[in-house]
C-alpha cells in the first residue's frame, strides 16, 4: 500500500467493508481506499463505490452517485460495472442500451450478462441474431481463456469452474 498498488489499496477496501483478517468492519475506511485505488487506475473499485451507494453500504443510498461511479468503472472495463449500467437501463425500459452494455460485458466474460440477454431474447423483447452474438462472443472468450491448467484445475474443483 505504501508503493500505491492499486490492487492493494482496493482489496484492503474490501478487508475493512467486510470486516475480514483482523480489520474491523469500517465502511468509511473501505469507500477512502476505493476512491484512491480508482483514482490509481482500479476500476473495480470504483464498481465497489458505485454499489455501496446503490445498497445503501455505509453512505445514503443514492442512485445517481452508484450510476457516476459505475460509469468510471465501466470506462475503465470492469465488466460488473457494464453489467451493473445495464440493469439500470433495463429499469428504465431502455432495452437497447441495455443490450449494449450487457454485450461488452459478455465479452469480457461476465456470464451474468449472457444470462440478462437470454431473458430479454425470452421475453421477445430481444432478436435470435442478438442472443446469438451474445453467444458467440462468451464462446469467443471462452475460446481466448482456454488453458490446459484451467482444465485441469476445473476438473478438481468446481469453483475453479471458467465455463
Amino acid at each position: 500500500m505504501e508503493k500505491d498498488d492499486p490492487i492493494a489499496i482496493y482489496n484492503q477496501g474490501c478487508n475493512y467493508k467486510n470486516g475480514v483478517y483482523g480489520f474491523p468492519q469500517d465502511h468509511d475506511k473501505a469507500l477512502e481506499l476505493w476512491h484512491r485505488a480508482g483514482e490509481l487506475g482500479n476500476a473495480e473499485a470504483y464498481t465497489n463505490i458505485g454499489i455501496a451507494y446503490y445498497n445503501g453500504d455505509g453512505v445514503a443510498v443514492d442512485e445517481k452517485k452508484a450510476n457516476h461511479y459505475y460509469e468510471l468503472a465501466a470506462i475503465g472495463g470492469d465488466e460488473v460495472a457494464r453489467f451493473n449500467l445495464g440493469n439500470v437501463e433495463g429499469r428504465r425500459g431502455n432495452v437497447d442500451r441495455a443490450l449494449k452494455h450487457y454485450m461488452i460485458s459478455v465479452r469480457s466474460g461476465y456470464a451474468q450478462s449472457l444470462d440478462q440477454i437470454k431473458a430479454i431474447y425470452s421475453a421477445g423483447l430481444a432478436t435470435k441474431d442478438d442472443y446469438t452474438k451474445a453467444l458467440q462472443s462468451y464462446q469467443e472468450y471462452l475460446g481466448e481463456i482456454k488453458s490446459v491448467q484451467r482444465d485441469k484445475a476445473a476438473a478438481a474443483d468446481d469453483n475453479y469452474r471458467y465455463y
